[in-house]
């Protein structure tokens, strides 16, 4: 950043420009009557001053020292400014110790942490925005909306179908045909297409500032630049990211995000953030020093007792969750999101950081995530958690969570890819993931609790999951020594695309297998985009860093790989339509309830040794439920054909096939009224590594 001296400004002091002491709350910019509040926390600086400027220019037109004792309340430096417009850009210089655990620079700007937009960057990847003395600067938005009458949907946990992905790799392909693609307003135009699938809500990685230019690296094939494309870098909580928009109006990312929440409500879909409150894009030591750093290191960070940052979340640094400013600064944000752009849920990426106190150690009962649960205001708000990090702390299943904390269950991922694949001692597993891991959540939680999901945007693709052995990501440019090792993965007999129609039809029918486990189980399923139409990274199990075709969706693959998109479509309207498979209940009353009972060739006679290969589940429920068909799944991860024994139905009742996957084209998944019932004898040969689903029904 410019270094800042008296010199650098120009006096502005006119009877409608007014510096007067200002209130200590709320912090941040605030527009009030009088003027913009300034309010920001800085408990070890030693000086602040606030410094304006105009939009994209270089010098400052004014700059206001804080006075140490008419200025500043406790820890908050604070001042009224009238006379300011909305469109101001302003920042801060902080002085106090330069020596860790502090690390003040006052010959840098500092971006305000409660900035609501910040400014430069309007264009993703733009190098030359990348000027020191532009960088970064707090932006005043006017943050009137007309919302109509929008309001949360509040659907429930259970009752929802959850569509991972990015705003901008959704539509940035020319593919998308949208008119702005890779924005909030591409994400607008792809509604459609999301209620067509049945998606109840989208979960949306990181869509607050970050640098995508922060990446060093080039891609060793081609020599071309590497990019920070997920966003897992946070430079400002409280700011959509600028180059999501497509105006480049400064400010205008605030009402476009509105735009595309009022939008996908208006579609009957919610939107959950995915939420980076572990670590920031400031690194350690090393890094750059943009806001918290240069405003208040040994608060916002942890910091070992040598004064080397700790490091929880594998990125240089830990914010230091528990600390009593920093978890008011978390449910202010969290607040803000909620009361201010509506939003409808947030992923805590790798929550169980914040569990941690700030010397680092596991609480048992942490302050921050018993705050979150307990909030008023968030009351309504879906809260689910990655419940691990980055230094080996895994805790799905064992999450703090007073009964409202959902987790992603990484345990239901791991256990369906080993039974898909073919590894012994996984039935009993399957069993348990299929009636909603109650080994997980059967205290205090519900099934609902636990985020079903086989793969995400940290891993192989679907797809891919099914084509590669092996990671694949030289691309990215450290000689692939990035990414997991264990991707629980089996290609079928040949790595990478293959040209033989044997294996091309054995990976069709493990796609598929794969989704009828996640779709039919109990629990929240939550799908990667683009799974639905076989989407490939090409086997890079780690594309954090790829803007370009290995993370954009493809949309021709809608048409030349449309078996897929509807046989999910179909599967997810089967779910909604079946009261069973949504019970969020592990409790059976008096027969009340959703009852599972196991098989294998026969019936009552499961194998659960560990060479088995094979389950059956038969799901019944009582009359409580308004849709109570009962459904009969039927699993062979076998690479022989088996019989199965079907169980005999009351008078009336047929068993009619909804699914096979080993069926090929339209007998795939027969949707009613077209299922037609099995004439055979209660028996029924479902072939190698297949999935069949029977449906009675009258």
């Amino acid at each position: 950043m410019t270094s800042i001296s008296s010199n650098n400004f120009l006096s502005v002091i006119t009877e409608d420009f007014y510096f007067d002491r200002g209130l200590p709350l709320p912090l941040g910019a605030t527009v009030m009557h009088g003027g913009i509040n300034f309010s920001l926390f800085a408990r070890h600086a030693t000086a602040v001053t606030l410094v304006l400027f105009q939009p994209d220019t270089e010098e400052a037109i004014a700059a206001f020292p804080f006075d140490l004792k008419r200025n500043r309340t406790g820890d908050v430096w604070h001042a009224l400014i009238s006379g300011l417009d909305t469109g101001i850009e302003y920042a801060y210089q902080v002085e106090g110790s330069a020596e860790l655990p502090h690390s003040y620079r006052p010959d840098q700007l500092v971006a305000d942490p409660y900035a609501l937009a910040l400014n430069n960057r309007r264009i993703w990847g733009d190098i030359n925005s990348k000027k020191q003395s532009f960088f970064r600067r707090a932006l005043i938005v006017n943050t009137e909306y007309d919302w109509g009458f929008d309001q949360p949907i509040n659907r429930p946990l259970s009752d929802s179908v959850i569509y991972e992905m990015h705003v901008r790799g959704f539509t940035q392909s020319p593919s998308s045909n949208v008119d702005n693609p890779g924005t909030f307003r591409g994400v607008i135009d792809k509604i459609p297409y999301l209620q067509e699938l049945g998606i109840t809500a989208v979960e949306l990685l990181p869509i607050t500032e970050f640098d995508e230019l922060d990446n060093v690296r080039n891609n060793p094939n081609d020599n071309s630049p590497l990019c920070n494309f997920w966003g897992y870098h946070p430079l400002a909580f409280f700011a959509p990211k600028a180059a999501y928009a497509s105006s480049h109006q400064p400010g205008s990312e605030v009402n476009e995000f509105k735009d595309m929440v009022k939008a996908l409500h208006a579609a009957g879909i919610e939107i959950i953030l995915d939420v980076v409150f572990n670590h920031t894009g400031e690194g350690d030591h090393r890094g750059p020093t943009i806001s918290f750093k240069g405003i208040d290191n040994a608060v916002y960070y942890m910091m070992a007792s040598d004064n080397t940052y700790m490091n929880f979340s594998g990125c240089g640094n830990t914010i230091n969750c528990n600390h009593p400013y920093v978890r008011n600064f978390i449910l202010d944000n969290l607040r803000y999101w909620v009361t201010e752009m509506h939003v409808d849920g947030f992923r805590f990426d790798l929550a169980s950081i914040l569990g941690r106190d700030q010397d680092g150690s596991v609480l048992s009962n942490p302050p921050l995530l018993e705050q979150i649960a307990g909030d008023p205001v968030l009351s309504n708000t879906k809260l689910i958690a990655e419940a691990w990090d980055a230094a080996g702390l895994y805790q799905v299943g064992s999450f703090p969570n007073w009964g409202r904390w959902a987790e992603w269950n990484g345990k239901f991922r791991d256990d369906i890819r080993d039974f898909i694949r073919g590894e012994p001692g996984t039935v009993k597993k399957l069993a348990t993931r299929l009636a909603g891991s109650a080994d997980l959540y059967q205290y205090e939680r519900d099934p609902g609790h636990g985020i079903n999901f086989i793969t995400s945007h940290d891993g192989f693709t679907l797809w891919d999951l099914v084509t590669y052995n092996e990671k694949h990501n030289h691309a990215n440019g450290e000689q692939s020594q990035d990414g997991d090792n264990h991707n629980r993965s089996w290609n079928c007999g040949e790595e990478g695309e293959s040209n033989n129609p044997v294996i091309k039809a054995l990976r069709r029918q493990q796609m598929l297998n794969l989704a009828t486990l996640l779709i039919l189980s109990r629990g929240v399923p939550m799908l990667l985009s683009g799974d639905e139409m076989a989407r490939s990274q090409f086997g890079n199990n780690n594309a954090y860093c790829q803007d370009n075709e290995i993370s954009w969706i493809n949309w021709d693959h809608l048409e030349t790989n449309q078996e897929y998109f509807h046989f999910f479509k179909a599967l997810i309207k089967f779910r909604k339509e079946n009261d069973l498979l949504r019970h969020d209940s592990f409790v059976i009353n008096n027969g009340e309830g959703v009852q599972f009972n196991w098989h294998g060739f026969y019936l009552n006679q499961p194998n659960w040794n560990d060479d088995s290969h094979c389950l059956a589940m038969h799901l019944s429920g009582s009359t409580q439920f308004k849709k109570a068909d009962d459904i009969y799944l039927i699993a062979n991860a076998n690479w022989e054909n088996h019989n199965f024994e079907l169980p005999p139905l009351s008078e009336g009742k047929q068993w009619r096939r909804f699914i096979d996957t080993s069926l090929t084209g339209k007998n795939t998944i027969i949707e009613l009224p077209e299922k037609r019932p099995l004439i055979e004898d209660l028996m029924y040969s479902v072939k190698s590594r297949s999935i069949v689903v029977l449906v009675a029904s009258d």
